[in-house]
């Protein structure tokens, strides 16, 4: 099955810091490529596991003694651990988003380029696609997805049009749904628009942020005392909660101080942002908004 390549291979697994004898989790494996990595780096004695809640993913498990394939959502990283007997780890990498298989294989519904079913679902044994949101969401929930998850400005209008459409039919496909919204598809700037309206509702159909925030938050008790944190995200929704994350162990807010002024935070970020250089964007076209934190746990 055909993968991609992986999104800053050395600047991610390198920022794990690898002990050979530790053990680490990569929670997006995919086509494997950062696991591999990673199992390089370590000894006989070093263990991996590594989540992922899509079957065709499952195609890809790696044949080593060391390594541990889990087939969930890495929301329940700390259950799924502990089930293998594992309370702590050395480092933790993720590469969220959708994997460019994903993107590539026409009927799951993620690309704006093929005529697919309204799919969009990362674990195919989900009950919510985006046919349902499309389909059976209320107007005002709509316009909630395309404004928190799309940033369009245009989301009450958009909301309002797909429900009085599917009044007379539902709204199957995404060429239907394209000829739906076409009024807010100006040719100059229709991938771009498109792009926000199929990421609002994949957000939607996956709970992307809440299965991110559930995730962070389960780090700082999974990662021993300078273990580490290597986080790849691809748009500013994900971006931002991760690092108000990294920087304050919150996501809203600031930390509680003690009489001093002092607060206590589970991280501190190491080195500053990573993005990939001109030579990974151009091998590799996804890479280009990916963006890497890498943070310790103190």
């Amino acid at each position: 099955m055909e993968y991609h390549n992986p999104v800053l291979l050395k600047e991610a697994v390198d920022g794990l810091n690898i002990n050979p004898q530790g053990v680490y989790v990569d929670v997006t494996f995919g086509g494997g490529g950062h696991s591999k990595e990673i199992l390089k780096r370590l000894d006989g004695k070093g263990k991996l596991y590594a989540f992922d809640q899509d079957l065709d993913a499952l195609e890809n498990k790696i044949d080593d003694e060391r390594f541990t394939l889990i087939h969930e959502n890495f929301r329940y990283i700390k259950r799924f651990l502990r089930f293998h007997g594992v309370k702590q780890v050395d480092g933790i990498l993720a590469d969220f988003g959708v994997s460019s298989h994903q993107f590539d294989v026409a009927e799951r519904g993620f690309s704006t380029r093929f005529e697919a079913d309204l799919d969009m679902r990362m674990n195919q044994q989900n009950n919510l696609s985006a046919f349902h949101v499309v389909n059976e969401y209320e107007e005002e929930q709509l316009k909630q997805v395309f404004l928190q998850y799309g940033e369009l400005r245009a989301a009450p209008a958009m909301a309002r049009l797909i429900v009085e459409h599917r009044k007379t039919e539902p709204i199957t496909t995404s060429e239907q749904l394209k000829k739906v919204l076409k009024k807010f598809l100006p040719p100059k700037h229709e991938n771009k628009v498109l792009a926000q309206i199929y990421q609002a509702i994949r957000i939607e159909v996956n709970q992307e942020i809440e299965v991110l925030k559930e995730f962070l938050q389960q780090t700082p008790e999974l990662l021993k005392k300078g273990a580490r944190l290597s986080l790849i995200s691809y748009h500013s929704l994900e971006d931002r909660l991760v690092k108000r994350f990294i920087r304050n162990g919150l996501f809203q807010g600031e930390p509680v101080r003690d009489m001093f002024g002092n607060f206590e935070v589970p991280f501190k970020k190491v080195s500053g942002l990573i993005v990939p250089s001109k030579e990974e964007i151009k091998k590799n076209n996804r890479a280009r908004s990916a963006k890497l934190r890498i943070a310790e746990r103190l």
